[in-house]
């Protein structure tokens, strides 16, 4: 399961799906990783379903304080627990991939009784896909998501 920190605002014209923000290198990364094209949602879908990840965020809703984008910012956070344990209590997740440090310490810290009831998943932080973070650049994230990521087993070609 890949868990980020939460969506922006879904609007028709600027939300695709999960790290849908153009700057965000999240989709380049897995398209590098995987060798493959995700143009659109289905495609992205479809290479998940193959991987067997689920994908959600720690925060279902939240606004800014100091009207800008650093998650520092957050306030009245309303977390996603239920989503998140429903997810847990129905499939066999082996590794949880945090895609920021911020998201690694916000489930750690608000999903004590998750991380007590599942102590054999993985915990694994990576760097965050944000071209904010730049103590690594893209080349090095790389790197780290195909460490990190499951391999697809077969030949068979993602939808694009």
């Amino acid at each position: 399961m890949i868990l980020g920190s939460f969506i922006a605002r879904r609007t028709q014209d600027s939300y695709d799906w999960f790290y849908s923000k153009k700057q965000n290198q999240f989709w380049p990364i897995l398209e590098k990783v995987y060798g493959v094209r995700l143009k659109g949602k289905k495609a992205k879908q479809a290479l998940f379903k193959r991987l067997k990840i689920a994908v959600t965020d720690v925060i279902y809703k939240c606004e800014r304080s100091k009207n800008n984008s650093l998650d520092s910012s957050l306030t009245n956070c309303v977390y996603n627990i239920s989503a998140i344990e429903k997810i847990l209590k129905e499939n066999p997740v082996e590794k949880i991939f945090f895609t920021s440090q911020f998201v690694e310490k916000e489930y750690k810290k608000h999903f004590q009784d998750l991380v007590r009831r599942y102590p054999r998943i993985e915990l694994i932080t990576l760097p965050s896909p944000s071209p904010r973070y730049a103590a690594m650049n893209k080349e090095e994230k790389i790197k780290k998501y195909s460490q990190a990521f499951p391999k697809l087993s077969t030949n068979i070609p993602v939808e694009n």
